[in-house]
């Protein structure tokens, strides 16, 4: 996996947990229990991670880079994917992680939000 610092980054945020669902077969990151990412492969069993992003900027990814795509078994205006081998750059990664668990923040109830303030 070319990103192996994501694990690292998103654990270090407030708030974030990580679980495996087995049925899934991937590793999904949450805050009181609400996904906003998880990582697993696609159907050839190329690794991805799946974000829950802000649409516009989910579609402006998708057309910048042909590694993010529609997000693999998932909404896809809410979520894209990212190809853990391709070549988007680690900022851009970083942004996109960011995004996610920032959209994921905001459609929380105001109490949870106050939580991690």
């Amino acid at each position: 996996m070319k990103y192996e610092w994501i694990d690292e980054y998103l654990l270090s945020k407030k708030g974030v947990e990580k679980d495996f669902k087995e049925e899934w077969g991937c590793f999904r990151y949450r805050i009181f229990d609400k996904m906003f990412a998880y990582v697993g492969g696609d159907k050839y069993g190329k690794p991805i991670i799946t974000m829950k992003i802000e649409p516009l900027y989910g579609d402006f990814l998708k057309k910048q880079y042909k590694d993010i795509v529609p997000g693999y078994y998932a909404n896809k205006t809410h979520w894209v994917s990212l190809y853990l081998e391709g070549n988007v750059d680690d900022e851009t990664v970083r942004q996109m992680l960011d995004n996610s668990y920032k959209t994921l923040i905001a459609s929380l109830p105001k109490k949870y939000q106050r939580e991690l303030e």
